[in-house]
C-alpha cells in the first residue's frame, strides 16, 4: 500500500510540474500574441497619422463645396495633351461615394447622345480644378445604382429647394 501511495504522489507531482510548464508556455505564447497586436495597432495609428497629414497638405481640402448623392455637379478636369493643358467640364449626377479619407472618390453619371457614361473621380486628385454644384437633388439612398437602367425623364432626380 505505501508503495502505491508513493507512486501516486510521484505521478501527481509529475502531472503538476507538466501543467506548470504548459502554463508557462501558454503565457509566453499569449504575451507574444499581445505584442504582435500592439505592434499592429501602432502601425495602424502611424498610417492614420500619415493619412491625416496628407489630407492637411492636400490642395482640395476645404476647396470644394459640399455636395451629396443626387446632386448635379460640374467637375472641371485638367487635361494634359503633350505640351498643352486645358480644362474640360464634366457635368452629371453624383450616384455614389466610395471609401473615405485620402482614398475618397465619387462617381458622376451623365447621358450623352443616349449613352450613359460614368466616371470615377478621386476627391483629392490634383487634376480636378474645381467643382460647381448646379442643383441639389432630393434622394433617399446612399447610392443611386437604380439610375443605371434608366434613361430620359425616368433618370431624373427631383430637385431640392431650400
Amino acid at each position: 500500500m505505501p508503495t502505491e501511495n508513493n507512486e501516486l504522489n510521484q505521478d501527481l507531482q509529475q502531472n503538476q510540474e507538466l501543467q506548470k510548464i504548459e502554463n508557462v508556455e501558454t503565457t509566453q505564447e499569449m504575451s507574444q500574441k499581445v505584442e504582435v497586436k500592439t505592434e499592429k495597432k501602432k502601425i495602424k495609428n502611424n498610417l492614420m497619422d500619415v493619412e491625416k497629414s496628407i489630407l492637411e497638405l492636400s490642395n482640395n481640402n476645404g476647396k470644394f463645396p459640399n455636395f451629396n448623392v443626387g446632386d448635379t455637379i460640374r467637375v472641371y478636369v485638367k487635361i494634359i495633351e503633350g505640351d498643352k493643358q486645358r480644362i474640360q467640364p464634366y457635368e452629371g449626377i453624383v450616384i455614389g461615394f466610395r471609401h473615405g479619407g485620402i482614398r475618397r472618390s465619387f462617381i458622376v453619371r451623365r447621358i450623352s447622345q443616349n449613352v450613359a457614361i460614368e466616371k470615377i473621380f478621386p476627391y483629392h486628385s490634383p487634376y480636378i480644378e474645381k467643382i460647381e454644384v448646379v442643383k441639389k437633388g432630393k434622394v433617399r439612398r446612399a447610392k443611386l445604382n437604380y439610375l443605371r437602367g434608366k434613361f430620359g425623364r425616368s433618370a431624373l432626380v427631383t430637385e431640392k429647394f431650400e
